[in-house]
């Protein structure tokens, strides 16, 4: 199935793990203080089993959409250094949620509770990789040594 998915969405392997394509960028421009940038862009995101996408950064809001699978684990590290875990899926009635938001800045990581999990994420203003960040496991442990496995379990060496 993953195979499958990602031959027919075109995906390509995604620097924190997985697979993504970008299928939607706004035409209009906005000035930001990181400089012009599209307003929105909006990708595919795919995870299959035993992989994940490692602690990351990004500094425009980002809404989380879930699509199909399994449920997603997305952890986040906001201002009080405190991990949390919210699970993105579709089943309400079990405390998932089809639709997360991740605001500016915020550390993110996710895993799949399953076989795979496909999610697409939009971002505003529009993503750009000069505004995104992929810390190494040391600069996270030094930065959240109470959290020193779980940094390190997803994090990657860049």
């Amino acid at each position: 199935m993953v195979d499958e998915l990602v031959r027919r969405l075109g995906l390509a392997p995604h620097p924190e793990g997985g697979f993504y394509k970008e299928t939607y960028r706004a035409a209009l421009a906005v000035q930001t203080p990181r400089g012009t940038r599209s307003a929105g862009t909006a990708i595919y995101y795919l995870l299959p089993r035993g992989s994940f996408a490692a602690w990351h950064r990004v500094t425009s809001d980002e809404v989380w959409h879930f699509y199909d699978g399994h449920p997603l684990e997305l952890l986040l590290v906001g201002a009080s250094g405190e991990p949390e875990t919210v699970v993105l899926g579709r089943d309400v009635t079990k405390g998932e949620q089809p639709q997360v938001v991740v605001h500016a800045g915020v550390l993110q990581a996710a895993v799949p509770r399953g076989e795979y999990t496909l999610v697409g994420c939009t971002v505003s203003p529009g993503f750009d990789f000069s505004d995104w960040e992929m810390p190494s496991a040391d600069s996270l442990v030094a930065r959240y040594p109470k959290h020193a496995e779980l940094m390190r379990r997803l994090a990657k060496e860049t």
